[in-house]
């Protein structure tokens, strides 16, 4: 098989519709966040509220456990849907969008793809119907896009493991029921010695630490996570023992086709909002959307958004298709995250002094955006991902 992008695309299938279902449930989470959560965006990101009851309601409406089969709670949509629903959140507020994003493909998705059966039947029902709420903890204070130099340890004692150390930057940290924590379980052989574990909330020696005062998407919790001689059970090793950070990367191929999606809905919200905007804002006997500097920025908004788009869509689309999707995922995040700075800023530019004040969203969407080509692997990081996986054809 070909790594050639596209090419096993337009070889197979070639089809930019989306079905009846898709399209139900696109308009389902978009009427639901006009409603649910467009009223609040400016007092959540005001007070850097959690939005709790807002992510009970959506785990109602199946959008907590969107790609895990109906035998665990899920929905049993893919990864298509599940690239609709985040957009569609992230459109109006991209600490919703970010919130489902870590919950599903982080910490559930981990469980869903390295469990074993009793690992599963327990704790993904509950995370996949929104009960619980999960967290995924890989990222430390000196431990970033170098996760071979993590320090957080896990050491066996008898029928128990023994966690010590801290985890930081940590998506939903604070309000975690069920947390995957990626552990050094033999600090000699780097990664190889990276080790994945399951810690519930409650558990002694477990408990969040400071509450990051954040840039943007404020009303999502980015938490520390604090473990103080921990003891688990040594049943809650997840995955075999050393393959922690092999399976962390299978975990993050998904991962990042979320935070694409999260990038364009913001890319989307700030271009809608300076469409908008521009139609009204009337200069020199004008509105400013008359003028061309103005519409070729419209114009170059619209298309790399729709780039951004068929990229998240491949990725998706091989992800459901049981593809290894490594290159396509980081090309998908990488670009959909660098457009989405771009649009938020030219959204900004459209605004002028009205731009830079909270009464309009295109300041909010400025200083969201900026989270996506950071998190879950720098642009960096993932300009390295994708030279190493052509280099390798």
């Amino acid at each position: 098989m070909t790594r050639y992008p596209a090419s096993q695309l337009m070889e197979e299938h070639l089809d930019f519709q989306l079905t009846d279902e898709q399209l139900h449930l696109q308009s389902t989470v978009r009427d639901f966040a006009a409603r649910e959560i467009a009223p609040h965006v400016h007092e959540w990101d005001e007070a850097a509220q959690f939005p709790l009851e807002t992510v009970k309601q959506l785990g109602k409406l199946g959008l907590m456990g969107c790609i895990f089969p109906d035998e665990y709670g899920g929905s049993g949509y893919g990864y298509i849907e599940y690239v609709l629903a985040i957009e569609e959140l992230s459109r109006v507020d991209g600490s919703i969008g970010i919130i489902v994003a870590a919950h599903t493909s982080l910490c559930t998705n981990h469980i869903f793809l390295a469990g074993n059966a009793e690992q599963k039947r327990r704790y993904i029902p509950r995370l996949a119907t929104g009960e619980h709420i999960g967290a995924w903890a890989l990222t430390e204070p000196n431990s970033g896009s170098d996760a071979g130099s993590a320090r957080c340890s896990a050491t066996r004692k008898g029928d128990r493991w023994v966690l010590n150390g801290t985890k930081t930057f940590i998506t939903n940290g604070a309000y975690a029921d069920v947390c995957v924590i990626v552990a050094v379980t033999e600090k000699s052989i780097g990664t190889r010695g990276l080790s994945a574990f399951i810690v519930e909330r409650g558990t002694p020696g477990f408990r969040p630490g400071k509450k990051e005062n954040k840039l943007g998407l404020r009303a999502s919790d980015t938490s520390e996570l604090i473990f103080e001689d921990c003891e688990i059970p040594a049943e809650n090793l997840l995955g075999a023992e050393g393959h922690g950070f092999k399976d962390a990367m299978r975990v993050l191929d998904g991962g990042r086709i979320s935070i694409a999606a999260l990038g364009l809905g913001m890319a989307t919200g700030a271009y809608q909002c300076a469409l908008k905007y521009s139609r009204q804002r009337k200069q020199f006997g004008q509105a400013i959307s008359e003028f061309q500097g103005t519409q070729w920025k419209l114009a170059d908004m619209a298309t790399e958004i729709d780039a951004a788009r068929l990229l998240t869509m491949r990725a998706a689309w091989l992800k459901d298709h049981h593809r290894k999707t490594t290159l396509e995922s980081s090309m998908a995040k990488l670009y959909s995250s660098e457009v989405a700075v771009r649009v938020a800023n030219e959204a900004v530019q459209i605004h002028g002094g009205y731009g830079f004040i909270k009464d309009y969203p295109a300041e909010k969407f400025y200083r969201d955006v900026k989270l996506c080509t950071i998190g879950e692997g720098t642009s960096e990081i993932q300009r390295l991902v994708i030279a190493r996986q052509l280099l390798q054809e």
